[in-house]
């Protein structure tokens, strides 16, 4: 197999038939062999009931079930474990990402040895969106940018799903999100594991039909959440750093006073003072401790990647 194409949805009755006519049109002209992987989300239309009919009239369609609703993450996770192609490509269920672009991300893939993973980014030079509300536009792009520093990535967009993998890339991850956040995480381990990632300029356009499955608070959320993950100093160091500066601040104004014979006793503002600063040097310290956890993580994900290629070898033998 040359391809799989994983598409998950959740109440997607409205998107069904234009999405997988123009996936099946473009794949039949490149002419790889491929499969077209569903994993329906537990959708409370009649999707299900949809791509049943789509299946039995197509047969490159691998139609998997959730009963309930389980999260964008483990429809991912879903469709990788079944998935045979040695390119692996999610799609969005709507095509906020024309078709066209699964043709340009295989040959951008096949054309380079070296990379291992292409993300669509319309965010860099080239890129474009179009008629996505401005205030979730903003908070994507701000989104974008924090976690790209936290993962110290060179990268516009992280957030995207749209990508293709080599087969050995997914093979490598040992994955735990359940939900949109699986994006980021896919990305911290490839980052991690060493895998070379390339961006290409795209056009994301809003939805057509159906309805969009964006949650501004749980978006921010996962956004910061992993960013502090990534980069625990940007939590404990600025709270650390804070803390420092105010019991310096106050320092210098319980020196001006004691110079003034102002200060009297004076024991609470000391204490108090004594507690910033100590409470801050302790705040640094937790950071130094969490970063130095997030390392030996990393060096086991390299470890398990390590033991998954020999599995795999032993297999093959």
């Amino acid at each position: 197999m040359d391809v799989s194409l994983i598409i998950p949805m959740y109440n997607e009755a409205a998107n069904i038939e234009r999405t997988l006519y123009q996936v099946s049109r473009v794949m039949n002209f490149l002419k790889y062999s491929y499969e077209i992987i569903i994993v329906n989300d537990g959708s409370k239309d009649n999707t299900l009931e949809l791509l049943k009919k789509a299946a039995s009239r197509n047969k490159k369609i691998v139609l998997c079930n959730h009963l309930i609703n389980r999260g964008l993450g483990n429809a991912l996770k879903t469709g990788f474990n079944i998935s045979k192609g040695n390119i692996i490509i999610p799609l969005d269920a709507d095509l906020s990402y024309n078709a066209r672009y699964i043709s340009i991300l295989i040959n951008k893939l096949e054309s380079n040895p070296d990379c291992d993973l292409v993300t669509l980014s319309p965010y860099m030079g080239g890129g474009r969106v179009l008629k996505v509300p401005f205030f979730r536009l903003l908070i994507s792009k701000l989104g974008n940018r924090v976690i790209a520093y936290a993962l110290s990535a060179k990268l516009h967009t992280v957030t995207c799903m749209v990508r293709a993998y080599r087969r050995e890339v997914i093979d490598s991850l040992d994955l735990d999100s359940e939900g949109p956040e699986i994006q980021m995480e896919i990305l911290a381990k490839v980052l991690n594991l060493g895998f070379k990632v390339e961006e290409i300029p795209a056009v994301l356009t809003a939805r057509v039909g159906g309805k969009s499955k964006f949650k501004l608070k749980s978006g921010v959320s996962r956004h910061l959440l992993l960013s502090l993950y990534e980069k625990p100093m940007l939590l404990f160091g600025v709270i650390g750093l804070l803390t420092l500066l105010a019991g310096m601040s106050l320092g210098i104004y319980a020196t001006v006073l004691a110079f003034q014979g102002k200060l009297g006793t004076g024991r609470a503002l000391v204490n108090l003072i004594i507690l910033l600063v100590t409470s801050g040097i302790i705040m640094f310290f937790f950071g130094f401790i969490a970063n130095q956890i997030l390392f030996v993580q990393k060096e086991l994900y390299k470890i398990k990647k390590q033991q998954k290629n020999l599995s795999l070898q032993l297999k093959k033998k």
